[in-house]
């Protein structure tokens, strides 16, 4: 049950559930405001006045001995609505100070003064009372004693208090500097609040209801606006997930929105490019498989159905070409292993000279039967970490695209250098070379930089993926230069391991 609602409330989209959340946090602050604005309205209003009689009062008493403290007292406002009477413990008033109609600490006679005072040194030597909540513990008439707080002594029971001006005093005692002790009332008058509450209901109402009617217009505009450029991502990225690599990502007012659309469209465009090699990869390999079949065919057929063409030429003829069918299929198998981490090497201490001048002793007939000319150019042997099969593939990798690619004078150079604790090897032929838009991608697996396809002399022509792999695998780096019209040079790096013992010196060339 939970995982079907879950499910069902995953498929809202952005749009809703921005609507809703913006929604749901003004009916929030609308509920916020109702209850700070009516329900709470009277508790601030009583809070805050009583802490200003309280400060009022503190005030008062350590000015007690203030000659200017009357005044002091003239100089409070009527419009603060707060009485101020100061009398010693015989119920007479030292200071004064009245600016409410009907003050209730200034009717009280000198018997209830005395009482209240009383009631103050047995309360602690301060008091409250809010005569909204004690009306009926507080009374006077004229010819009676007033009751304030009964302590617990059998008197008729007060008349209700009847003032429609809801009071708050507050007394504290004060000691002055001769040692007599007063007692300072303050009397504020709470203005009644009932109708300021039903005014404020009133304007509430009408301001919910603007603010719900703004509320959604602006909810559904923002939740359109933010979710817009979304939803057509979302559309193109379907698109391009079905294969679509040419649609173009749109989406615009946002940071984030942008540069996922320039991300998207970027991944796009790799996608595209990768489709397209991807095609002329198949389209090559598909050449280069059916070229060989089609020989192996061709022969076999005519040795079986021609007398006399049963021969050694024709025999090696078929012998060749299923050697080049080989040499391609594992080339393939070679850059899959290479591309899904599963080629692993087995490096040791090599004399990566010596295991070019032995490759070098392959390429003699070549070089006797064609007129190639291939020449290694080194000054002494060098060791490298390495494993030789491998990299030994590296070099019959390079030699063969430089022999394929080559200019008419058939020449090829190799060259060893040491630099800095590495070696370079250099293979540079003399062919057109490579334009410098097509330099970044001469390594990667499907690209070929001569579209018209052109069958190698030797080898398989994926060569270059298997090259740039088999020397990331050994720690090293690859790379190409070359101006069109002056050949290219293709070249690979590795550490020097170290100095190779003096019995290992050779000098032979080729």
């Amino acid at each position: 049950m939970k995982h079907s609602l879950k499910n069902r409330l995953d498929r809202i989209s952005i749009k809703w559930r921005l609507f809703a959340y913006l929604a749901v946090f003004v009916a929030f602050l609308l509920v916020l405001l109702w209850v700070f604005q009516t329900v709470l309205l009277r508790e601030f209003y009583k809070v805050i006045k009583a802490a200003d009689v309280r400060s009022l009062t503190g005030d008062l008493v350590k000015s007690i001995d203030d000659p200017q403290l009357q005044e002091r007292l003239d100089a409070i406002s009527p419009h603060d609505g707060v009485c101020v009477r100061i009398v010693n413990e015989k119920g007479e008033t030292i200071y004064s100070r009245n600016t409410v109609f009907q003050c209730v600490i200034h009717k009280m006679p000198p018997e209830a003064l005395v009482t209240v005072y009383r009631q103050a040194q047995k309360a602690g030597g301060s008091f409250s009372v809010d005569l909204a909540e004690k009306a009926n513990d507080f009374h006077w008439d004229e010819g009676r004693p007033p009751q304030w707080l009964s302590d617990g002594h059998q008197e008729p029971r007060p008349k209700p208090f009847t003032n429609a001006m809801v009071s708050m005093i507050y007394g504290q005692m004060a000691t002055t500097s001769d040692g007599q002790q007063l007692l300072v009332l303050v009397n504020s008058v709470i203005s009644p609040v009932d109708a300021t509450v039903e005014t404020l209901r009133v304007q509430l109402v009408c301001i919910t209801i603007i603010l719900l009617i703004l509320s959604l217009l602006l909810a559904a505009y923002l939740s359109r606006k933010i979710s817009a450029p979304i939803i057509k991502i979302n559309q193109s990225a379907k698109e391009l997930a079905g294969g679509n690599y040419d649609v173009t990502f749109r989406g615009e007012g946002y940071l984030e929105i942008a540069e996922l659309r320039d991300t998207l469209n970027y991944a796009a465009g790799e996608l595209s490019k990768v489709e397209r090699l991807r095609q002329e990869f198949i389209a090559n390999v598909s050449h280069d498989l059916r070229t060989p079949l089609t020989m192996i065919t061709g022969y076999a057929e005519m040795m079986r159905d021609i007398p006399g063409e049963n021969s050694t030429q024709n025999v090696q003829v078929i012998i060749d070409e299923a050697s080049r069918l080989t040499g391609l299929v594992n080339d393939i198998l070679e850059i899959s292993k290479i591309q899904s981490g599963a080629q692993t090497i087995r490096p040791q201490p090599l004399n990566l000279t010596a295991a070019i001048l032995r490759i070098l002793e392959r390429y003699r007939q070549l070089v006797r039967r064609d007129g190639y000319e291939i020449e290694f150019v080194f000054d002494r042997h060098i060791q490298v970490n390495g494993d030789e099969a491998r990299l030994a593939q590296v070099v019959y990798n390079l030699i063969n695209n430089a022999v394929t690619y080559t200019g008419p004078d058939r020449k090829v150079t190799i060259t060893q250098t040491e630099e800095a604790g590495q070696v370079t090897i250099r293979v540079t032929d003399t062919g057109e070379g490579i334009s410098p838009e097509n330099l970044p991608y001469v390594w990667d697996r499907y690209y070929k930089v001569d579209k018209a396809h052109k069958r190698a002399a030797i080898g398989t022509g994926l060569g270059l993926s298997i090259v740039k792999g088999i020397v990331e695998l050994h720690g090293g780096t690859c790379g190409v230069d070359s101006v069109p019209g002056h050949g290219s040079t293709f070249w690979f790096r590795l550490s020097v391991l170290k100095e190779l013992p003096s019995g290992e010196e050779v000098s032979e060339s080729s």
